[in-house]
């Protein structure tokens, strides 16, 4: 019989990784919900036991910044990994390479308003709790991007584990998952910072398929109520 267990990081090494700066490397919680965020330009984190096929990679989560209504949304160029994510029986939500937030598929303007035919972003859950985005940011305001149709959120956005290290091995010292049918073990952390735990990097299970190319997956076309409809999963 499989058994898994999860290797979870420090506080410590999550606050440093706070202390790098909003720009490459936020962290969020709120009061109610708290696990452990990270991103990066290649980002990584979690896993479970060797040999077994981990239950409940691909099941679809929501990450825990879009619960906070200053959050504008991910970026095209970056990888997130929230630890001790209860939607995820994994304990690892994995954003690869999307854009904008999982719940507002359409995105919202500047000013708050949402897009034609669509609503206004709100935390996951509620309806009348809007998204502001950052109040600091004069021009971004409350701008939600939408999400690009060829990598949607069932794509890019699922609950994941670390599969091998920054080298491609699985070291007996640590502990990883084998990736189930349908899913590729993909590098996707090749650094996070002088002084991080080196269980931040490595390779995470990616449906087949949704390997990141920055020519490739360029976002040229974006979901639209009228010309391009993507209805919320």
């Amino acid at each position: 019989m499989c058994h898994g267990r999860a290797a979870l990081p420090n506080v410590e090494g999550m606050n440093m990784l706070d202390a790098l700066g909003r720009g490459q490397v936020p962290s969020r919680t709120t009061m109610t919900r708290a696990p452990v965020i990270a991103i990066f330009f290649a980002a990584g984190l979690f896993v479970v036991s060797p040999g077994c096929s981990e239950k409940g990679v691909g099941d679809p989560c929501t990450p825990e910044q879009e619960y906070e209504v200053d959050f504008n949304g991910f970026t095209l160029n970056d990888v997130n990994v929230e630890s001790k994510s209860f939607q995820c029986r994994t304990r690892l939500c994995l954003v690869n390479h999307f854009q904008g937030r999982v719940s507002c598929p359409y995105g919202q303007n500047a000013d708050g308003t949402p897009t034609t035919g669509t609503q206004k972003c709100t935390v996951p859950g509620t309806d009348n709790d809007y998204i502001t985005g950052d109040l600091n940011d004069p021009i971004t305001k409350a701008t939600v991007k939408p999400q690009c149709t060829n990598r949607r959120d069932d794509r890019a956005v699922y609950c994941s584990c670390r599969c091998a290290d920054i080298n491609g091995n699985k070291p007996s010292d640590q502990t990883f998952c084998k990736c189930p049918d349908g899913f590729t073990c993909s590098q996707l952390v090749t650094s996070v910072g002088v002084g991080v735990s080196e269980g931040l990097t490595g390779s995470f299970c990616i449906k087949n398929g949704t390997e990141y190319d920055p020519i490739k997956d360029a976002c040229e076309d974006t979901c639209n109520a009228s010309t391009n409809p993507c209805p919320p999963r």
